[in-house]
């Protein structure tokens, strides 16, 4: 028996503004991502050349993942953001059912389809967006940053089901002296403006409570702050697994 499983699966986290859709501008033959936009239309921050389709219905997503399989060209899918998403799942089909409990189970198990089914046994590369949130952890007394989400996937959480999690985030140029590789590289102007948006692909003492994660050896220490270009990414995951094409 066949295992599926997705080697480029990556869950990018973060705060507002902190250019989660930015670093998507970089992905080479863009003609071949389809961008899933969850967030009602709204326009990426730069000139794309995505197929681009904005979703709806929650049901659209697992359309697009089954579609996308029958197009050879098609190497990313994009769906930004499973924040919305799941709160558009909330809006049309929890909040109006007469039977509240039945459709918070359904909430999860579509979750729990979109994950188990349709990302993993996709051939693309696949790219979630997600916001995250400063919550209190009471068990533990401390404040913890993850990506929200209602009903029984609380308990494990969303991050649980991805292999590979990042943070976006704007950072004083300062504080990323410490830190130097060929994925970070300061501009001029962002040495001038005094800050820099990066992903975050390790803890620090300063972030245990962030839910990041990744196989072991993916990046190096010197790497846990890199330019918030999600090509990069894909080329690192492409060098892990042994998996580089030519395509993407």
């Amino acid at each position: 028996m066949s295992i599926d499983i997705n080697d480029h699966l990556v869950l990018l986290c973060g705060k507002s503004a902190a250019g989660k859709s930015a670093s998507l501008r970089k992905i080479r033959n863009p003609e071949g991502v389809l961008y899933l936009n969850c967030e009602s239309g709204k326009r990426l921050p730069f000139r794309s050349g995505f197929i681009e389709k904005t979703v709806t219905d929650p049901l659209q997503i697992e359309e697009a993942f089954i579609w996308a399989e029958s197009q050879p060209h098609v190497h990313t899918i994009i769906v930004d953001s499973l924040t919305y998403l799941m709160d558009m799942y909330e809006s049309l089909y929890v909040l109006p059912s007469t039977n509240t409990m039945k459709a918070w189970g359904e909430f999860s198990q579509y979750f729990k389809r979109l994950m188990q089914t349709h990302v993993a046994k996709s051939t693309k590369k696949v790219v979630f967006t997600a916001h995250t949130l400063d919550s209190l952890n009471e068990g533990e007394m401390v404040m913890e940053t993850k990506v929200p989400v209602k009903g029984s996937l609380k308990n494990n959480g969303i991050e649980s089901y991805f292999s590979c999690v990042i943070a976006a985030k704007k950072m004083k140029v300062k504080e990323l002296g410490t830190y130097g590789s060929s994925l970070l590289n300061i501009e001029p102007e962002e040495s001038a403006l005094g800050y820099k948006y990066v992903f975050q692909t390790k803890l620090t003492k300063e972030t245990v409570n962030e839910r990041l994660r990744g196989p072991m050896g993916l990046f190096s220490t010197e790497e846990t702050f890199i330019d918030n270009d999600i090509q990069q990414v894909f080329d690192r995951l492409d060098e892990y697994y042994g998996t580089g094409t030519a395509a993407a």
